[in-house]
């Protein structure tokens, strides 16, 4: 199997910063996409960056020019750089991966448990 598991979420004033990490482990052959999604209640879960294993990023326009997305290949870890965080950047993020357990192509989708993260105004 593979677990996600993230780190880095909080509470911070708007304009304040956060970086999220996500390393994935377990039964890993290769991992394509890495990205972000974020979910208010209510709400549908919404991209906000995603990531190839060649490097290429993928940003929702509400983040673009404020959070950087990026990896590191060697540990299986994906990190999301905040800055000049909102209130309306408060939200669960939720990390996810498209692994290849294999040498198969074969590829499965794997979900880390969400981080909590408030911005107060």
């Amino acid at each position: 199997q593979v677990q996600l598991v993230e780190s880095g979420g909080g509470l911070v004033q708007a304009g304040g910063s956060l970086r999220l990490s996500c390393a994935a482990s377990g039964s890993i052959f290769s991992v394509n996409v890495m990205g972000w999604y974020r979910q208010d209640p209510g709400k549908q879960r919404e991209l906000v960056a995603s990531i190839i294993s060649g490097g290429k990023t993928n940003y929702a326009d509400s983040v673009k020019g404020r959070f950087t997305i990026s990896r590191d290949n060697t540990k299986n870890t994906v990190y999301l750089q905040m800055n000049s965080l909102k209130p309306e950047d408060t939200a669960v993020y939720y990390c996810n991966a498209d692994v290849r357990r294999t040498s198969s192509i074969a590829t499965y989708r794997y979900w880390g448990q969400g981080t909590q993260v408030t911005v107060s105004s």
